[in-house]
């Protein structure tokens, strides 16, 4: 165990709740923390807290304001919603501010690692915001998004990029940009999975995530789709309930959600993925090295440039949502798979914020 501060400080991670993303990619973070003499506290809201809480369940968790994102059914209209919810994700912000200058105090927080929680911040202790998104794509109004996004990241000590700041990388104009008064460092693609040597059990493995009502329609789609297959089916469908429950409808195992151990082995015994293009995602299948068809969420502007910059690099193929049908995965044979980069992250120089005053 590698003992980097003189005593063993508490430092506050919390991921934002939308979808399942930021709050797998923080539980390598959570398991770091503690490798390296620290004494994490998780906070967020919704399935995202419910995850963490089940990964680790001696860890103290705390409840934060509820963005209260809300996906439109119709894709074309996610802006429009985001804007008209935009007062309450504000009012949550300032809420969430509020919080944590009392949980500064109440619970004796030392540092604190923000996944894309805007009010998750405090000038009192070193502050440390985790994004890959330099730049907010959404259409028309990227340059007001991006700006915005990026005035509230300046205030934070560091911004960790979880890529790579040159070429080959994985979030292209997302994660990086030409000229800026931000305090970056690119520490790698992070992952939670680990790729292991083991015989195939499943011919396709779908894995589901994100906000509704856009996961259950994919949800609802695929099971008509997957009638058309035959192959071996393992089908996740990223809902976090208190029980996990299993069902076999002819050739698919479904299940409800898995936890990380159950899913780094199913995706190890699987010999091709269909899923989401979350950039959380494309951090497994690099760490997995799987091959993978994707579909973004629709509306979701990120998603699809991703989708459409890893095609147009003949890496991975994908469909739109309306578009997708079961014939379209056997593209996937025609494509590279993603690149192999096996960075290793550097934890103990990264935590060193944490021993600076802020």
């Amino acid at each position: 165990m590698n003992q980097i501060g003189p005593t063993n400080k508490t430092i506050l991670v919390a991921p934002l709740n939308w979808g399942l993303g930021h709050a797998t990619r923080c539980i390598p973070i959570i398991k770091a923390l503690q490798e390296n003499n620290y004494i994490p506290i998780i906070a967020s809201d919704g399935i995202a807290l419910e995850l963490l809480k089940k990964e680790f369940p001696y860890i103290q968790a705390l409840t934060l304001p509820s963005y209260q994102i809300e996906y439109a059914k119709n894709g074309k209209n996610f802006k429009w919603k985001l804007i008209k919810n935009s007062p309450k994700m504000i009012e949550a912000v300032l809420d969430e501010k509020r919080l944590i200058n009392k949980w500064v105090k109440k619970y004796g927080i030392e540092g604190i690692i923000s996944d894309n929680r805007l009010g998750v911040f405090s000038s009192k202790v070193p502050s440390v915001f985790i994004t890959h998104q330099l730049n907010v794509l959404t259409g028309n109004t990227t340059w007001l998004t991006s700006k915005w996004h990026q005035h509230f990241i300046k205030k934070y000590n560091e911004c960790w990029v979880p890529d790579l700041a040159g070429k080959p990388n994985l979030t292209g104009d997302l994660g990086h940009v030409k000229s800026n008064s931000l305090k970056l460092k690119y520490i790698g693609p992070l992952s939670r999975m680990k790729k292991k040597e083991i015989d195939k059990q499943y011919d396709l493995m779908v894995i589901l995530s994100g906000p509704e009502p856009q996961r259950s329609l994919l949800e609802d789609k695929l099971k008509a789709e997957l009638l058309k297959y035959t192959g071996k089916v393992v089908f996740i469908k990223g809902i976090v309930e208190k029980n996990q429950v299993k069902e076999q409808v002819d050739h698919i195992t479904f299940y409800n959600y898995m936890n990380t151990k159950q899913l780094e082995q199913t995706f190890n015994e699987s010999d091709k993925i269909v899923c989401r293009s979350g950039y959380t995602t494309i951090m497994d299948l690099v760490k997995l090295e799987k091959k993978a068809f994707f579909i973004p969420t629709p509306g979701q502007y990120e998603q699809v440039y991703l989708a459409e910059k890893l095609q147009e690099e003949k890496l991975v193929p994908y469909a739109l949502q309306d578009d997708f049908c079961m014939e379209q995965v056997s593209k996937i044979d025609t494509f590279e798979g993603l690149p192999k980069l096996h960075s290793q992250i550097d934890w103990e120089t990264l935590f060193t914020v944490f021993e600076k005053p802020s």
